[in-house]
């Protein structure tokens, strides 16, 4: 029954209420789908998240330049489902990343590397909002993927831990020493062990780990202070390279009697005049080349043929991917170290997304003590 009208004596009804006229409903129906539209587009705006990108504009020709990079801004999707849109905490800046923009890059190509980033939104229960992963996403602020190669931060990271070491001693530079010395140089308590470039993210974890083995360790660095930071740490001998007067005659008095083993980050002079040092049967882990990988064209000699026969070494190159089904069983290892306080992380932190060029050329003139990072 129908309300009383208050303009109608005695409560007679009234008529049924009339259709607004044909204007009115026209424009009723316009305001509605205003409002639908502008719903959509505020949804939209929301999904329009744009990623700023370091682009590799042309090969490098010998030591990087800035006009190598460009800077882009990219318009990304809303997550379809199964993605997430991550964005960027920290990025990790690593010698590898000289040689490896020469073989697997193409003008025109984000360049490639890993970061800690935090998920902002989720359509993959695998990784929920406000988790963290590591991922190989490059140089970019924000990212939409499937998730393929992310891997979470180990759930029960300690909170007094930072985050960034992930991309350090407890990510990839600390695995690739852990598998380097115990996987390929299988060192043993007792032996000699020779690190150059030993106060950087990856030596100065070598370092460590094999004192934590029972081993001597001389490392060599290129500056008093990474000298310092490396007798901090507990190494047996250390030394600049470039201040002394003979390679040679610094890697005798370090240890006398040679190398058993040796962890190679540098190659060049330094390589061949090491292999001269080693001991019979010496082992000789490459996992890295620094001195080779801004030259325009490859060093000549001299070659290691006869020590290598002579003293029967064994060297052999790795890439720290071939161990990755024992990742998580490695991380907790060094993370246990980290805490007992037997392992130490030290951090070269760059502040700002745009100074992500400047940081990996710092890098590979050696302005880090420990690994080099850049927080956004």
């Amino acid at each position: 029954m129908l309300a009383a009208d208050p303009l109608t004596p005695g409560g007679e009804k009234k008529d049924k209420a009339k259709s607004p006229p044909p204007q009115t409903q026209s424009r009723a129906v316009s305001l509605a789908r205003s409002c639908t539209n502008s719903y959509s587009s505020c949804l939209k705006q929301r999904a329009m998240v744009k990623a700023k990108t370091w682009i590799l504009k042309q090969h490098f020709e010998g030591f990087p330049k800035d006009h190598d990079f460009e800077l882009k801004l990219e318009q990304l999707p809303e997550p379809k489902d199964g993605e997430v849109l991550v964005e960027a905490v920290f990025l990790s800046v690593d010698p590898y990343m000289r040689p490896f923009s020469c073989v697997r890059m193409h003008p025109g190509d984000v360049m490639i590397g890993t970061q800690v980033a935090k998920v902002i939104r989720s359509k993959n229960p695998a990784f929920p909002e406000g988790s963290h992963v590591v991922g190989r996403c490059g140089w970019r602020t924000h990212t939409v993927s499937d998730g393929t190669g992310f891997i979470r931060i180990l759930s029960d990271w300690p909170q007094d831990v930072p985050l960034s070491l992930a991309l350090g001693g407890i990510g990839m530079p600390g695995l690739t020493a852990l598998y380097g010395l115990e996987e390929v140089l299988a060192i043993k308590p007792g032996e000699t062990l020779l690190v150059n470039a030993a106060a950087g993210a990856v030596g100065s974890v070598v370092g460590q780990i094999a004192k934590l083995k029972g081993c001597k360790v001389v490392g060599s660095a290129g500056s008093d202070a990474k000298v310092a930071y490396l007798k901090e740490l507990g190494f047996d001998y250390a030394f600049n390279y470039k201040t002394v007067p003979s390679l040679e005659e610094a890697l005798k008095q370090a240890s006398p009697e040679g190398y058993e083993c040796y962890f190679e980050n540098v190659g060049g002079h330094f390589s061949s005049v090491a292999l001269s040092q080693m001991k019979q049967f010496g082992r000789i882990a490459v996992c890295g080349g620094i001195s080779l990988y801004n030259d325009k064209e490859p060093q000549t000699g001299p070659y290691p043929h006869l020590p290598m026969i002579f003293k029967e070494l064994r060297m052999e190159g790795f890439l720290v991917g071939r161990w990755e089904h024992k990742n998580e069983e490695s991380l907790r290892r060094l993370l246990t170290w980290l805490q007992e306080g037997k392992l130490k992380c030290r951090e070269h932190v760059t502040v700002g997304f745009e100074n992500m060029p400047a940081a990996f050329m710092g890098m590979l003139q050696g302005e880090n003590i420990g690994k080099a990072i850049v927080k956004v």
